[in-house]
């Protein structure tokens, strides 16, 4: 009874998405997984087609650096929407790399900052169909693992212009609520968590600035790019006076259209009816009677 309840259980629960496979820099473009479905397509509304598939693109917005993690995000789009966020790490210099945080739908990573070897926040928010639900993703250990900690508990519109970290502890971000907004539209928000928690503590018409935060952040030895000629995101490093490539990400990794339509399967063919003559008064049927010819049918008796 017990086995089979646990195998009705088992087909029951939905399986877990594949983990996307390591990438392996062999100098070209490295190409990240994507497998689009027919939910997306109408989750995100794209008009695509069997003869005109909608190309999906990459796209890097930041890179950080972090002892021997070289980490990259940014999102996954079409031509007009984002589908979905994408966190990159290599722990080996860029000679391999894997998805350090699964895909989140709808939402696009922005920025990172480390204040030392361990502790460090990227910034996200969904920006399907609008900017909402700003969000920050938390590590403690080096980029290894990361966990996602919302700023709201209610969904608002808009997004993160600015964020700033002194130490493991405290942090400021500035909030901005967009043109329409009803009311003031920058908000400055503090954390004494970590990211866990934030506070208001000041609203204005006009753009705020957090004191802290250095007018230029960044690494200024490390820088990402778009190269035309290879179509695709380079993260290069100052080497002297040159700049060398760490690894390119293709910019056009995939593209959608709807699954093809099954073929009706045409009936099975069947053999023709024939009338099948009845027994003679003997109760058998002579082979020609059987075969249905009337011309090899024996002469009916003479009484």
């Amino acid at each position: 009874m017990w086995a089979i309840c646990l195998l009705a259980w088992a087909q029951s629960t939905p399986e877990k998405p594949a983990t996307p496979a390591t990438l392996e820099n062999s100098g070209k473009p490295l190409v990240p997984q994507f497998q689009c479905t027919e939910e997306d397509i109408h989750a995100f509304g794209l008009s695509c087609t069997e003869e005109e598939p909608c190309p999906i693109y990459l796209e890097l917005s930041a890179i950080e650096p972090v002892a021997a993690q070289i980490i990259a995000v940014g999102n996954i789009h079409s031509g007009s929407a984002t589908l979905y966020s994408i966190l990159l790490s290599s722990s080996d210099g860029g000679k391999t790399w894997r998805e350090a945080f699964d895909r989140i739908h709808g939402a696009s990573l922005d920025r990172i900052l480390f204040i030392d070897f361990e502790h460090g926040w990227i910034t996200g928010q969904t920006v399907h169909p609008l900017a909402r639900d700003p969000f920050v993703l938390i590590t403690g250990d080096g980029g290894k693992t990361w966990r996602k900690q919302t700023i709201f508990e209610d969904s608002r519109a808009g997004s993160i212009q600015h964020f700033w970290f002194d130490s493991r502890n405290t942090g400021s971000l500035v909030f901005d609520r967009g043109q329409s907004a009803d009311g003031p539209r920058y908000e400055l928000y503090e954390s004494a968590t970590g990211g866990d928690n934030w506070m208001v503590r000041e609203a204005s018409d006009r753009p705020i600035r957090i004191r802290r935060m250095p007018a230029e952040t960044g690494n200024a030895d490390w820088r990402l790019r778009a190269d035309a000629p290879s179509k695709s995101n380079r993260i290069e490093k100052r080497q002297g006076a040159r700049w060398t490539s760490v690894a390119s990400f293709a910019v056009e990794i995939g593209s959608c259209k709807p699954p093809k339509a099954k073929e009706a399967e045409p009936p099975p063919e069947t053999e023709p009816e024939t009338s099948v003559p009845k027994p003679s008064s003997k109760g058998t049927l002579s082979l020609p009677e059987l075969r249905g010819d009337p011309a090899k049918r024996p002469p009916p008796k003479k009484k």
